[in-house]
């Protein structure tokens, strides 16, 4: 699981991490709603509820006007196949919930970078609704402040480290390389 602020690095690092080892697959969320659709199964309320009632949503949240949810059977499916889910989260519920409702060995990887450094990306990547995004990059940081000691297995910040060395420690924490892993708790500012 990666879980950060907006512009943390989630989606780059998850390149970077299939490109250490292609079993690494970024989990595609289902996703009600308008606006951006690559990246995520799109659905509707309906077909969500419905999956819902069948308890086949692990976790649903609501940001952006839109409904996101991680479902079991697409974890099943990456998983049967024999591949590393990679879950990208906003919340730390959501973390809980998959720790509880989809039992497995899971690493929580907390993603950081400052603000500014948010504000950067976001201008760079030519996001339309950058407060809005930094809004939540205040409900991350707020978010964060009431996680329970040892949500997190790593957390590293990315404007410390290329999304290479990022993916690298990953994967060597993952699949138990000791060999020359630095500290797996980087200071927030």
């Amino acid at each position: 699981m990666l879980y950060g602020p907006p512009a943390a690095g989630k989606d780059t690092v998850t390149s970077a991490l299939t490109a250490v080892d292609d079993r690494y697959v970024y989990f595609d969320r289902l996703k009600a709603g308008s606006g951006k659709s690559s990246g995520y199964r799109p659905t509707s309320a309906d077909h969500l509820a419905q999956l819902h009632d069948r308890h086949l949503i692990v976790y649903a949240n609501e940001r952006y006007g839109n409904i996101y949810a991680v479902d079991s059977p697409r974890l099943d499916e990456i998983i049967i196949a024999g591949r590393v889910p990679v879950v990208h989260l906003g919340q730390v519920a959501g973390i809980t919930a998959l720790r509880t409702g989809y039992p497995a060995r899971w690493l929580t990887i907390l993603l950081w970078c400052p603000r500014d450094i948010t504000r950067a990306r976001l201008h760079t990547r030519g996001s339309s609704d950058l407060e809005e995004r930094l809004r939540v990059w205040d409900e991350t940081q707020a978010d964060l402040a009431a996680a329970e000691p040892g949500t997190f297995t790593m957390v590293l910040r990315t404007d410390q480290r290329t999304p290479a060395a990022t993916a690298d420690l990953i994967h060597r924490t993952l699949t138990g390389d000791p060999h020359n892993v630095p500290p797996l708790r980087e200071p927030l500012p």
